[in-house]
């Protein structure tokens, strides 16, 4: 189904089904899904509609993570009604408030200190309603790992992935099976929280959900593909947000050994998000996340220059990736292309 025929049919299902007066119905964002988002505005207030294509997006997960995360006391909009033959769902309408707009224009400590807190309820109360949530194991971690070989190296810049990969991947995935499993939201960041009012957030994109490592969403929020803080600001929120999980008998590894895990999470998850910006880039036309792999690539080369067991792979990162990729995104910006 066409885009501007889902749209005629959307319109129908609200206003002929639901029997909504609509007053305005204009886009609300679009992602890296094939998922689109509108805003309603009717005479009892906005709302949100999704539109998800059900061959394409899983809305039964969605409405299922929503329902848990509720639950838990995490901020999840509201389904006032489905639709799931055609992919259709009527969401609560967060604002247009972005969290990653907040941060950029005000101070940000007390944004991030909600952030966490939101997280807090995630990784204490909702993993233990969530067993039935698929696992973040082996296997995943290294389907993950193998889209930045495939799409960035591979496919974008022609290179062949060194064999120093093998023993990264390795690593990595042993350090992610090797934390504590709680609730991850798999995509915690800028973009995926809304600043519902000064003391709330509204948390969004959370249908991959899984059990997995205890890092996973804390680097995503720290270590955002989308903004970047400085290390010594990182390095404090991570100890702060470490003591809370200690408090709280969430985990007993020392600071070490969290800070650890917590880099080697960040670099399997920005290989991967670097993958996926090629991926957009080439396969879906969506060339906008291009200018976002710079400083991934920061927060990559960060981590494997500090490791001595990446020393061949950071080698290899500094003398044929990095300079492959400055020349590709040089003829990018030049042709397009």
């Amino acid at each position: 189904m066409s885009e501007d025929l889902r749209t005629l049919t959307l319109l129908d299902w609200l206003e002929n089904d639901l029997l909504l007066t609509i007053t305005a119905f204009q886009p609300a964002s679009s992602d890296a899904s094939f998922r689109r988002y509108f805003r309603v505005s009717t005479p009892d207030g906005p709302l949100i509609v999704m539109d998800a294509p059900p061959e394409k997006e899983n809305i039964p997960a969605f409405i299922k993570v929503a329902g848990l995360l509720a639950e838990a006391g995490v901020k999840t909009p509201t389904i006032f009604r489905q639709n799931l033959e055609d992919g259709f769902l009527l969401l609560e309408d967060f604002g247009s408030q972005a969290f990653l707009d907040t941060v950029t224009t005000t101070a940000p400590e007390h944004f991030y200190q909600l952030a966490m807190t939101s997280l807090f309820t995630l990784q204490s109360h909702a993993s233990e309603q969530t067993p039935s949530l698929p696992r973040y194991d082996e296997a995943l971690l290294k389907r993950e790992l193998g889209i930045f070989s495939e799409w960035f190296v591979g496919q974008w810049l022609d290179l062949d992935p060194p064999l120093a990969i093998v023993n990264l991947e390795t690593l990595l995935i042993s350090s992610a099976l090797a934390q504590p499993v709680t609730c991850v939201h798999r995509d915690y960041h800028s973009r995926n929280l809304m600043v519902v009012d000064s003391d709330t957030l509204g948390v969004l994109d959370f249908q991959d959900a899984v059990l997995g490592p205890i890092t996973y969403d804390l680097v995503s929020l720290l270590r955002d593909c989308y903004i970047a803080w400085p290390p010594a600001q990182v390095a404090q929120w991570l100890s702060h947000y470490h003591q809370r999980l200690r408090q709280a008998g969430l985990i007993d590894a020392d600071l070490a050994v969290f800070s650890r895990w917590f880099d080697l999470m960040g670099l399997q998850r920005h290989l991967k998000a670097i993958g996926i910006f090629a991926r957009l880039h080439l396969r879906d036309g969506k060339s906008g996340y291009l200018k976002d792999i710079p400083r991934t690539l920061g927060y990559v080369q960060a981590v494997t220059a500090a490791y001595p067991e990446l020393a061949e792979f950071d080698h290899w990162l500094r003398q044929e990736l990095l300079p492959t990729f400055q020349r590709c995104q040089a003829t990018f910006m030049e042709t397009g292309q």
